[in-house]
């Protein structure tokens, strides 16, 4: 249940309920399947993924929800479906990679306004879990704002490779 909030600056719908509490974290396959191809096949969203390098379809959806769920069974954390007032606005969450926890988000570009808020609501886990001493985000260089970033007090770390794409990475200590 949501609780009604008077005059909310962040209420840019003018539901009465903050923004954050409109956030729901769900399980990838609760959402549409081509809800979700279609929001990856999208090239604005590509234009910030440089590993996608191959045709988002079925056989690549499967394959992506397994391996997101496997994440979810090996390390207790994973990926989530995001959803904004009950519409699937994107996925992230969080991925272990060797012995750090990144946060990644990839929101429909109709919702990239929603990322601070998104992240913010996603920290309160990471906060709460004794594992994740601090995060990264890894950020394309397509990406040029960082203020929101830096805002929740990330800072820069180095520029690193992956599998051929450069990325600039980002530290955030949760504890």
């Amino acid at each position: 249940m949501h609780s009604k909030i008077d005059k909310n600056p962040n209420d840019k719908q003018g539901t009465g309920v903050r923004a954050e509490e409109q956030i729901s974290f769900v399980q990838l396959r609760d959402v549409s399947e081509d809800e979700i191809m279609s929001h990856m096949s999208d090239p604005r969203v590509a234009e910030h993924m440089p590993l996608l390098t191959f045709k988002w379809d079925k056989d690549a959806l499967v394959k992506f929800i397994a391996a997101k769920e496997e994440c979810w069974r090996r390390d207790g954390l994973g990926h989530w479906a995001i959803l904004y007032q009950g519409t699937y606005v994107g996925w992230g969450g969080f991925q272990k990679e060797g012995s750090e926890w990144d946060f990644g988000l990839v929101l429909k570009p109709e919702c990239f306004g929603l990322g601070q808020k998104i992240t913010k609501k996603a920290l309160v886990f990471a906060k709460a879990d004794s594992r994740i001493p601090f995060i990264t985000f890894l950020l394309p260089l397509s990406r040029t704002k960082t203020a929101a970033l830096k805002r929740l007090g990330a800072k820069f770390i180095e520029e690193i490779e992956l599998e051929g794409a450069v990325f600039k990475k980002y530290k955030l200590d949760t504890a």
